[in-house]
């Protein structure tokens, strides 16, 4: 570790962090980098992530919104972060999530590492022939609603990781 950083963020973390936002794919952010022109100099951006990250100094940009349609019709803001904040972001959560992954109820699918839309459905399927009811819920402008403060504190009590925590406040900021 260089010991003039104040977080140990390692190297090959950040890489397998691009890595694993190619490969989810997704649209350019406010900055309109594609993943394609961050990959042509990939060793400087990811350089200037881990540099940031490791010194305190990383701040992520702001998210471009987009309007995506409803079924119900409508429509929806999706925010699409930048691709150097997506990877920033894939760092966090790669020292993360093993942390906080063995409280989640067995039943809950969303953005859950080995799970996913299909696997619920697959369970739901194979329960309406044992249940006879269904229970349905959408929380309205959860993400835009949740209280910031009661979710950090969640956040400290599975982490004690402090470059995690802070990077968390700003996302959220």
């Amino acid at each position: 570790m260089n010991k003039t950083k104040s977080y140990e963020i390692s190297k090959k973390v950040v890489l397998e962090a691009f890595q694993r936002v190619k490969a989810n794919k997704g649209a350019a952010g406010i900055d309109d980098e594609s993943l394609e022109a961050f990959e042509a100099d990939l060793k400087n951006n990811l350089y200037k992530i881990w540099n940031r990250m490791s010194s305190g100094s990383y701040f992520p940009p702001p998210v471009k919104a987009v309007e995506i349609p409803k079924k119900t019709g409508g429509k929806r803001i999706l925010g699409v972060p930048t691709v150097a904040d997506r990877v920033a972001q894939m760092v966090a959560k790669m020292y993360f999530e093993p942390q906080v992954e063995s409280y989640f109820h067995p039943d809950s699918y969303g953005y859950r590492p080995g799970k996913s839309a299909v696997d619920a459905l697959a369970v739901t399927r194979q329960r309406c022939w044992k249940y006879d009811w269904l229970l349905e819920f959408d929380i309205k402008g959860l993400f835009d609603n949740i209280d910031h403060e009661l979710l950090m504190k969640a956040v400290r009590k599975h982490t004690d990781n402090p470059w995690v925590i802070l990077y968390i406040q700003r996302w959220l900021k």
